[in-house]
């Protein structure tokens, strides 16, 4: 890899909002190490990013659910010999239907990659970024992080989760060079809803954002140094303004009418 341009780390970058972060970041001067679990569809996506923009991609493919997979994934990063000036930890998964249908083993994946690889990343990234003197995260909450998910009732405990992590390491962190910013975005059009089961829901029906524009609306917050930013559509904004005064109790049936199963057939 070159020493001319900064490294960023980007996960679940094989599509979406990942694919649409590393490609900005590349255009933006970065070289990237990236990583997705699904090696077939990453390769591809680093090529392309490399081949438009000059950067110097290097994929990693890692199932960072598993401990000893995200351990390699970092050494990989870490190997480089390069600080990391940003990572962004955006990988992530969902499963939609009521908790007492779905299986517990879909359940232990929502918590193990978008929760526990994210404390494991965060953890050992932001050392290195302490010890090189700076550095910026940018972790993919959800604006679901406000909101209780009725039939998604685990995916979004796992974005609040998230979202008050990444303000906890925010406020820690805010006497030194390092960053940490939360990027909420509302429903974008990525396989989320397909791969959560999801298609026949009213939100996965529903129009959704764009993901570029999500992510460089992530990434201009993240260089402004905000702590947080609800991306995408004016719609999406609005939706994040509404959250902030309006009861748990009508957040939760407003989640129910959208993702409720069935319901983009009522």
């Amino acid at each position: 890899m070159t020493q001319k341009r900064e490294l960023a780390v980007v996960t679940g970058a094989s599509s979406g909002i990942g694919f649409e972060l590393a490609r900005l970041l590349a255009e933006r001067g970065f070289d990237l190490v990236v990583n997705s679990a699904d090696e077939t569809r990453l390769r591809p996506a680093a090529e392309k990013i490399g081949r438009e923009t000059g950067a110097d991609v290097r994929a990693v493919p890692a199932d960072l659910r598993d401990y000893g997979e995200a351990e390699r994934f970092v050494e990989a990063v870490l190997a480089t010999g390069r600080p990391v000036a940003v990572a962004a930890l955006n990988a992530g998964v969902g499963r939609g239907g009521a908790f007492l249908d779905t299986e517990l083993e879909d359940e232990f994946e929502i918590v193990d990659l978008n929760v526990r690889s994210t404390v494991h990343l965060a953890k050992r990234l932001l050392r290195s970024m302490a010890a090189a003197g700076e550095g910026r995260m940018l972790i993919t909450s959800s604006i679901a992080s406000t909101m209780p998910g009725s039939f998604q009732a685990v995916y979004n405990a796992s974005k609040s989760f998230l979202q008050s992590f990444s303000q906890a390491l925010q406020n820690e962190l805010k006497d030194t060079p390092l960053t940490v910013t939360a990027l909420m975005p509302g429903p974008t059009d990525t396989d989320f809803f397909r791969r959560a089961g999801m298609d026949d829901t009213k939100v996965g029906r529903g129009e959704k954002d764009d993901p570029a524009q999500v992510a460089e609306q992530g990434l201009d917050a993240l260089f402004s140094g905000k702590d947080k930013v609800v991306a995408g559509s004016l719609k999406t904004k609005a939706q994040g303004l509404a959250d902030k005064v309006l009861p748990d109790s009508l957040k939760a049936e407003g989640h129910r009418r959208m993702a409720e199963p069935g319901s983009g057939d009522r």
